[in-house]
């Protein structure tokens, strides 16, 4: 079985979980999950990932918990390993990346959601981070990147508590960007993905990194960071493209360099 089935339109990947019935992650689609972000990377005509789950009722479920029915410590720290390599690669893809949430996204199946920089939620989904309802908890960023998100609070709720939301509470908890009609979120996120291509590449990665770092940076060592950053474009041939494309009144052709 293909664990994660890819397919390209125009400059953005579009990744597929399928895993039925409710798209579960295991040791290999973790793995392909981390190899194909990495082949990603190293492509340049890629400057957008989309992320999506086969089916209509699940994004993804996660774990399957039968991994862990047996308590083994070794297996359990090999899952969390996959789980922390594989989504923290998709944090760090140098291009945009957009979860498009088709149904239910329950423990890791939000969490790589919340690896995205992007969230784009249906109608009907249903989010939460329920580990500790089976003695067990988020371990591929889900404490962190939730709490980024919504804040402390509903972070605790979630966690905590085992709240569940939907996608309206979500949105206004901003832990999405956007609610669309059921069947309507793989399209919206490639819509979204394609407007991507308009900015420079090399302008992309360096304002994401910047973004990411304000989470855990004190503010007076990202601006530095910024400004440096600024000039550093100047070294690429996009800057210097931008620039001129927009002056002669033309559409700007990247090359990513």
């Amino acid at each position: 079985m293909e664990y994660l089935v890819e397919r390209i339109e125009g400059h953005t990947a579009i990744l597929t979980m399928n895993n039925p019935p409710a798209n579960t992650w295991t040791a290999e689609s973790l793995q392909a999950l981390k190899a194909k972000v990495l082949a990603l990377n190293a492509n340049k005509d890629i400057y957008a990932l989309v992320l999506t789950g086969q089916g209509q009722k699940f994004f993804s479920a996660g774990a399957d918990l039968k991994l862990f029915s047996d308590g083994n410590k070794d297996n359990a720290a090999a899952m969390a390993k996959h789980f922390g390599e594989a989504f923290e690669t998709l944090s760090q893809f140098r291009g945009v990346s957009i979860a498009a949430i088709n149904g239910y996204a329950m423990g890791g199946g939000l969490e790589v959601a919340l690896a995205c920089d992007i969230r784009i939620a249906e109608t009907q989904a249903v989010m939460a981070l329920p580990e500790a309802t089976v003695g067990l908890l988020p371990c591929a960023g889900g404490t962190q990147n939730l709490t980024a998100l919504v804040g402390e609070g509903w972070a605790k709720r979630m966690i905590l508590c085992g709240e569940r939301i939907d996608a309206t509470k979500a949105l206004g908890l901003r832990l999405v960007e956007e609610v669309v009609e059921t069947g309507e979120a793989l399209n919206a996120a490639i819509a979204l993905a394609a407007k991507v291509a308009n900015q420079s590449p090399s302008s992309v990665t360096a304002c994401k990194t910047l973004i990411q770092a304000g989470r855990t940076m004190p503010r007076n060592q990202a601006l530095p960071i910024e400004r440096e950053l600024f000039v550093g474009l100047f070294d690429t041939e996009d800057q210097a493209e931008g620039v001129n494309a927009f002056l002669g009144k033309r559409k700007a052709d990247w090359k990513n360099r």
